[in-house]
């Protein structure tokens, strides 16, 4: 293998860990701060290491850090404690290996050589997802059971209930999907995606807009998500299945929450979103507008750094001069200014000097993963919003809509796909 070759294998698992498992103090700073816009409150904005709070995302690696120190303690009625352990290590596991086949962006040419741009550069696709994000269960079913506590069990049954409530929902949406897009392959999903169809794009959401609900509504119970969060419902079982569990071990719990959440935040931006295309800018059109683009780039980029330096300096100041949180602004705005002027003049040097065919494919290979951070970013939005709108549903109520509402509507889509597809042969 070529020095080429294991750059990019080793730049592709970088990515994935940093859009997996690098993104949770993120997403859990975006959960708190997203919660208090809607509950009218700041949020976390006091924790701050010599007056840098970074709008908050300190707190996140303060707790990062309390976690990590934190007292393992375990309760000596626990027997198991060698599945009391394992239980969070598989979910954790699961969640995390769920990521590493979504591409980031298209398949990358240089040279002679192809590379796919994903963690694990296999075609197993959807089917992979579906393997490892059915095995998440097992951990909190385990755990529960390790724990020798009844409301632990009660969280690791409801656990069990609601798997039975959603997958089988889950898998027949895909199945539509599947007949539409004709592979299993995560890359040829995304470019099928990339064209257009009446002037419209060929979206998976626009395609198949039932099973993309459908898909949406059990991704939500797939990553213990609110309004599913019956298996640690804490107003009625304590804290559920991770009732007994502290430090890291409550940590991974934690940690693989984010990751799941991530994950099918990843899968629907793939399989309905558009993946890493922007809308009517496929690999083959950013190719041929490349240059107007990144003329577009360095237009739009200043004008926007310059409005979030205001929205800083507005909103990022206190009433006391001395206070050494007033020195954040001025060092953010300063480094704006130096992203600003590294971004310019690195399009600008690409306008001047020409675009090489490698460079060419290198800079839509950036466009995409751009774009692809973007679209997981509102997504991930998506799943906070809901959880901060939407009241818990009874495990009752999960199972009636999974068999009832969601199981029909799959299986009636399926009929109706496979119809569309025999009479006009699409």
């Amino acid at each position: 293998m070529s020095s080429l070759a294991i750059g990019i294998v080793l730049f592709n698992i970088v990515l994935a860990l940093l859009f997996s498992l690098g993104a949770a103090p993120l997403l859990v700073w975006m959960e708190r701060r997203v919660a208090g816009l809607i509950q009218d409150r700041l949020g976390p904005n006091r924790c701050h290491i010599k007056g840098f709070r970074l709008g908050g995302i300190v707190q996140s690696l303060a707790d990062m850090l309390k976690l990590l120190f934190k007292e393992d303690f375990k309760s000596k009625s626990i027997k198991e404690s060698f599945f009391f352990s394992l239980a969070p290590v598989i979910v954790f596991a699961s969640a995390f290996l769920t990521f590493m086949v979504v591409p980031f962006a298209d398949t990358l040419v240089l040279g002679e050589h192809a590379f796919r741009m994903q963690g694990l550069p296999i075609d197993l696709g959807i089917l992979w997802f579906l393997a490892f994000a059915g095995l998440s269960v097992y951990g909190i079913m385990l755990g529960g059971w390790a724990s020798n506590n009844k409301y632990s069990l009660l969280g690791s049954m409801r656990a069990g209930a609601q798997m039975v409530s959603y997958e089988a929902a889950m898998g027949l949406s895909l199945v539509s999907v599947l007949m539409t897009y004709g592979s299993i392959d995560l890359v040829e999903i995304v470019n099928f995606q990339g064209d257009t169809f009446f002037g419209i794009p060929t979206w998976g959401i626009l395609l198949q807009p039932i099973a993309g609900l459908i898909f949406i509504v059990t991704a939500f119970a797939e990553a213990n998500r609110t309004p599913f969060d019956i298996a640690e419902g804490e107003s009625e079982i304590v804290g559920g299945f991770h009732t007994e569990y502290s430090a890291m071990r409550f940590g991974l719990f934690f940690v693989g929450e984010y990751v799941a959440m991530g994950a099918s935040s990843a899968l629907i931006v793939t399989l309905f979103l558009g993946g890493y295309h922007l809308p009517y800018l496929n690999t083959q059109m950013l190719h041929q507008h490349m240059e107007l683009f990144l003329v577009s780039i360095m237009m739009l980029f200043p004008l926007l750094t310059f409005l979030f330096a205001r929205w800083i300096k507005r909103n990022n100041r206190f009433s006391n001069a001395s206070d050494v949180r007033n020195n954040e602004s001025a060092v953010l705005i300063k480094i704006l200014a130096g992203v600003n002027l590294f971004v310019v003049a690195g399009i600008g040097s690409l306008l001047v000097f020409g675009l090489s065919e490698n460079s060419l494919h290198i800079a839509t290979a950036v466009v995409q993963i751009a774009t692809f951070a973007l679209k997981l970013l509102v997504m991930n939005f998506v799943f906070i919003w809901v959880r901060w709108t939407v009241p818990r549903f009874r495990y009752d109520q999960l199972q009636d809509l999974g068999w009832k509402v969601l199981m029909p509507l799959a299986i009636a889509n399926i009929f109706i796909t496979a119809l569309v597809i025999v009479i006009f042969g699409v």
